[in-house]
């Protein structure tokens, strides 16, 4: 057997030592050339006088009961008693972009392997599948995709945390001796962003910096661990977090992790969220090379709520096409039954009482507008006050004899019950073949709880229900929401075209929050909307001028009513829509970066076309400056050699135009090269709280 094996990606390396136990990584990084075995002894070391006689490496597969004394990677149990491991190398595959390795434990009749696969980009994927190749069952308890041994200089970390309407709040800081989890347990990943994680330098900026990003790409519940033992060494671990008595193998079955995606960059903040944005785009999003420009939404909720008919609906969607908006969705509140959040999930039928002639007359409407229809479902839902549950009550996730407890009014269809998925199933797929929907919001709404040891089951059959529906419709949208982003993960998005990052529309919040997931996720899959003024989550009134432009740096749309506005915010608000027009492919297909800004309220996010030609810049402060005289803003992805044409996008923000520099036309753009824009930057007008600007930047 070979005593080293390699794997190489597009600016990523990972070196491991083999030998008769579990591989052991030597290097996980940028690439390398260096011989092996000086790289073996470059990161050796001795044994000091409190460690077990055999020197601990930091290896693939922790367990316990080898004097490793913290969190084991996989834990299985037979008779309800832990297993025993003590595993083999038996076999290292390396077949050009997959290093796979077999492990085995003869004793106990356990055979598993550690799949890693460099796919594109910069970034690797880790599974482990586990296989009883004994002849008595077993259980798992638990089993991580990945189990990776931190190199020395991935010492701060970067997680995330948040709650409904506050997502993905940053939190950095050193890897701290003990164990930090971030475990989920709603039957999806849930609002406190424990499947994302960062372990960088303590010097990691926008621009410089090694890092490392790891993502779980699953959509049920997870384990999330981040470790640093009393002598200092560190791991991280993710994976399906699993319910004793939930996997069971009886002998020759076998059990798969999801993939967790690695990617690693020297080019600082950036330089990682432009590779994960590269391999969704290649790799994750269905058919992202066919998607047509993202349009432009409204959502009926924000404007109407329940109060909805087919003379309200059509009033909107003429308001709506009046400012180019190119889709109309119609959410909550349209089909049998529903006039309020406490009845009718699960009769997908439109209310004839509201739509005595059905959904056709409204879609003719729309799509003579120009629009085409949206819609939105929550169908992994049942109302106890529906015609479903009287019909089959007992279609709910729910344990014998234990009340039923609801939430939001409702509790969870079991889809792996194969007649709750057919019902779910067929109705969508009438309501897609009876009318031209090009685009359906699949909303989920409620943890799922109890979870009655089918959590992983009831994420698998909802990927099942969506891949069927998407071969049957193979040119509808979906969106994925969870009450925001309750559920955003590569395995929802590998089956949708979009998700809600959250249900705070409020323009402060959302800079800091698309900022957030736009580390991981590029821009054109983030829905980004207009909300109203005053905003309904957080009471605060904002101008239409950068409630539009926070907006515009997503997939952009409209979830307010146009006749609460003024003829100022309708014209303000069709301008930027226009902008967004004229803008959308360099938004959605180019790199994007964000910016290093003077203060912690300043925003700033630049996206440059993939040739280059053309840039966007963003630039907002949701708070007041510290300093009248606000530093300049060095931008970012630019040629040093090429000249520049810059100019200031009309609107102007009305209190902020004051203060721009006079004598210079602003508006027609003065050129500069690439080199200064970057080392030196631009004086933007940014004191007052609630501004933001559009620069739009072209290649001379």
């Amino acid at each position: 057997m070979e005593r080293f094996a390699r794997l190489d990606g597009d600016g990523i390396c990972a070196l491991f030592e083999l030998g008769e136990g579990v591989p052991a990584l030597l290097h996980l990084g940028a690439p390398v050339s260096d011989n092996p075995d000086s790289i073996r002894a470059a990161t050796s070391r001795g044994l000091h006088e409190n460690e077990p006689d055999v020197l601990s490496r930091p290896d693939l597969l922790p367990v316990e009961g080898s004097g490793f004394l913290g969190t084991p990677a996989i834990e299985l149990l037979r008779g309800g008693l832990a297993m025993p491991l003590d595993f083999t190398l038996e076999r290292s595959v390396n077949e050009g972009t997959v290093l796979e390795f077999r492990l085995g434990d003869k004793g106990s009749g356990v055979t598993l392997t550690l799949r890693w696969e460099a796919v594109s980009e910069g970034v690797m994927t880790m599974s482990a599948r586990l296989l009883n190749s004994g002849s008595a069952s077993f259980g798992i308890a638990r089993l991580a995709s990945l189990a990776l041994p931190l190199p020395g200089w991935a010492d701060h970390a970067t997680r995330y945390a948040g709650r409904w309407a506050g997502e993905m709040r940053e939190d950095t800081g050193p890897i701290e001796r003990g164990a930090v989890s971030s475990d989920s347990r709603g039957g999806r990943p849930g609002f406190d962003g424990g499947n994302w994680l960062l372990a960088h330098e303590q010097s990691l900026c926008a621009k410089t910096g090694q890092v490392l990003g790891m993502h779980l790409a699953w959509s049920g519940d997870h384990i999330s661990l981040l470790e640093r033992n009393d002598d200092g060494a560190m791991q991280v671990q993710m994976g399906a977090r699993i319910d004793h008595g939930e996997v069971i193998l009886e002998p020759g079955e076998s059990f798969e992790t999801p993939p967790v995606c690695l990617g690693f960059s020297e080019k600082g903040r950036n330089g990682l969220a432009n590779r994960f944005a590269a391999y969704m785009r290649h790799n994750v999003l269905p058919d992202r090379a066919e998607w047509p420009a993202r349009r432009v939404h409204l959502n009926s909720w924000e404007a109407l709520g329940f109060d909805m008919d087919e003379a309200s609906l059509k009033r909107l969607a003429s308001d709506a096409a009046a400012l180019g908006i190119e889709r109309f969705v119609i959410d909550d509140g349209w089909f049998h039954g529903r006039r309020n959040d406490r009845t009718s999930l699960g009769d997908w039928t439109a209310d004839e009482g509201l739509f005595p002639d059905g959904l056709g007359p409204l879609a003719d409407h729309v799509i003579g507008l120009g629009m085409d229809v949206g819609i939105w479902v929550e169908p992994e839902m049942i109302s106890p006050d529906s015609d479903l549950y009287r019909a089959n009550p007992d279609w709910c996730i729910h344990q014998h004899g234990v009340e039923r407890a609801t939430q939001r009014n409702q509790l969870v269809l079991d889809l792996t019950i194969s007649e709750a998925a057919e019902h779910v199933f067929a109705r969508l797929n009438t309501l897609l073949s009876l009318h031209p929907i090009a685009y359906m919001k699949w909303d989920h709404n409620r943890p799922l709880f109890p979870r009655a040891g089918k959590g992983i089951a009831q994420t698998e059959a909802l990927y099942a229900l969506l891949d069927r529906l998407r071969v049957a419709h193979p040119k509808v949208e979906f969106e994925s929401c969870a009450s925001g982003g309750g559920r955003i993960d590569y395995g929802i998005l590998s089956r949708a075209h979009r998700v809600w990052p959250s249900d705070n529309n409020d323009p402060v919040e959302r800079l800091r929050i698309m900022e957030a997931w736009g580390q991981f996720l590029p821009p054109e899959v983030l829905g980004s909307h207009v909300g109203p003024s005053l905003n309904p989550v957080t009471g605060r009134s904002t101008d239409m001028d950068f409630r539009a432009k926070v907006a515009l740096f997503g997939h952009m749309g409209i979830e307010t009513d146009p006749a609460a506005m003024d003829e100022r915010e309708r014209a303000v608000l069709a301008v930027h829509i226009a902008h967004y027009k004229g803008w959308r492919n360099v938004l959605h297909s180019g790199a994007m970066h964000q910016l290093d800004m003077d203060g912690e309220g300043a925003f700033g996010r630049i996206a440059v076309a993939a040739d280059g030609a053309r840039a966007l810049v963003l630039i907002a402060r949701a708070d007041l400056a510290v300093d009248h005289l606000a530093r300049p803003v060095r931008l970012a992805g630019l040629d040093d050699a090429a000249t520049y044409k810059i100019s200031l996008l009309e609107p102007w923000p009305h209190k902020a135009s004051q203060y721009v520099g006079r004598g210079f036309d602003w508006r027609a753009g003065i050129e500069l090269t690439g080199r200064f824009l970057q080392s030196s930057g631009v004086a933007i007008p940014l004191v007052h709280p609630e501004t933001a600007w559009l620069l739009g930047i072209e290649k001379q």
